[in-house]
């Protein structure tokens, strides 16, 4: 060669295809750590999970709690009564919107009558996996948590397997349709999320919870005027599905699908234990509960929420017609942002509940981590962010409840609440970047 200067030979193609595993290998010590590895670690545990499923459901013993009351209630509607006030089951009244009806009719029919519990166990299996999927496609899109948190998110928790595969409840199918909405708002599908979301409200209206921020969501991206054919849609659904019910007893349907202040049982409560029964059971109680929530809502609305210097009044008009400009962010703070508003308005209803039944936790659960990791007190290390799912995990876990889950479970709350509280404000976000 020319000068005796010896030429580097490129890379050949075998080598440029082990190179983004060379780097892999370098990097496994963040792996756990960098959210740029969401996909990786989430992929490795949802398959974990197949088999984690697999085996609840063979060694496991199925738990008879409200499958065969759910049975009992379709076939009702079944063999003909639309009237809600004369659908019953064996625990009780029919107290789920007609989306409840519907999707337990076809599993009523694919489990042979109701009868073909395992059949039934596998259907739920698949819709956990599925919510998987969707919660998963949340964080990877936010790049808010470090992947070692996904282990606490699904292998680690007994009573969310229990909740799906050994209970049956409705509650998850609720949330799985909740976690789609959720990702069609993300990317933008403002109108089919809507869909989406009212066929979840209409499986079980715990959904609602997230009503206050969708609400938020859509004044701020489409004013009062372009967001009423999104509510007007919800609304539709929802009558749309009842139509049956509502042509047969309108009074029935609207007192019995939505009854917002049914009467919880105590021996059942998870978050009230250390009350006294009476105190309860009092309506003066449930008003102050109620009264705390709808405060707390409005609290984080106006001052967390909202863009400082923006009225309410501002979120009224189009986008493109408000006196305060839209600030430049970047993709994940915008999709974070969304996230966050829904998930703390959840968090909120569930901070103040009346009651909070053991299936109830899979209300938030799966919302719990990013909640933690997008909390505005930097003093919250890793280890305690941990700790507080391991405690919200351990006061769930405890049947019955005592004194000191239930306190433990309002500590781990007041603190998440507080932690949001202090989540930067968009002028914030906008200063530090």
């Amino acid at each position: 060669m020319a000068g005796g200067v010896r030429k580097k030979s490129s890379p050949g193609p075998r080598s440029r295809a082990w190179a983004p595993l060379r780097t892999l290998w370098q990097d496994k010590h963040l792996i756990l750590f960098k959210a740029e590895y969401t996909i990786l670690v989430a992929s490795v545990l949802w398959f974990l999970e197949i088999g984690i499923n697999i085996w609840v459901i063979q060694k496991v013993a199925y738990t008879e709690i409200d499958w065969q009351a759910y049975m009992d209630e379709v076939e009702g509607v079944i063999n003909g009564t639309y009237d809600y006030t004369q659908l019953k089951g064996g625990t009780g009244p029919l107290v789920y919107p007609a989306g409840f009806v519907y999707t337990f009719t076809a599993l009523y029919y694919i489990t042979n009558h109701g009868v073909n519990i395992r059949l039934a166990q596998y259907l739920f299996a698949v819709f956990y996996l599925l919510t998987l999927l969707l919660v998963f496609r949340i964080y990877h899109r936010t790049q808010k948590v470090p992947p070692y948190v996904f282990f606490f998110v699904c292998c680690a928790s007994y009573r969310i397997h229990s909740i799906f595969v050994l209970r049956l409840f409705n509650d998850p199918v609720a949330m799985m349709m909740l976690f789609g909405a959720v990702n069609l708002f993300l990317d933008g599908r403002w109108a089919l999320g809507c869909g989406l979301y009212s066929l979840a409200v209409s499986v079980k209206m715990n959904v609602l919870l997230f009503a206050p921020g969708l609400l938020f969501l859509l004044l701020s991206e489409f004013g009062l005027m372009r967001a009423i054919p999104k509510l007007s849609l919800c609304a539709a659904i929802q009558i749309l599905l009842g139509l049956p019910f509502l042509m047969e007893n309108p009074i029935g349907y609207m007192t019995r699908a939505f009854d917002l202040g049914r009467q919880f049982m105590f021996k059942w409560t998870v978050n009230w234990r250390f009350l006294p029964e009476w105190l309860f059971l009092s309506r003066y109680f449930h008003l102050v509960l109620l009264a705390a929530h709808l405060l707390a809502l409005l609290l984080f609305a106006l001052r967390r929420w909202k863009r400082p210097g923006e009225s309410i009044m501002d979120l009224l008009k189009e986008p493109a017609k408000r006196v305060i400009p839209a600030q430049k962010l970047t993709s994940d703070h915008i999709l974070s942002s969304m996230v966050l508003i829904l998930f703390t308005s959840n968090f909120i209803g569930m901070c103040f509940s009346r009651s909070l039944h053991y299936q109830f936790y899979v209300w938030y659960f799966h919302t719990l981590p990013f909640l933690l990791w997008s909390g505005g007190v930097k003093k919250l290390a890793h280890l305690l962010r941990v700790l507080i799912l391991g405690l919200v995990e351990l006061s769930w876990n405890t049947y019955p409840s005592t004194t000191h889950s239930s306190a433990a479970l309002h500590v781990c709350h007041l603190i998440m609440l507080l932690s949001l509280w202090f989540v930067p404000g968009v002028e914030e976000k906008t200063k530090s970047k």
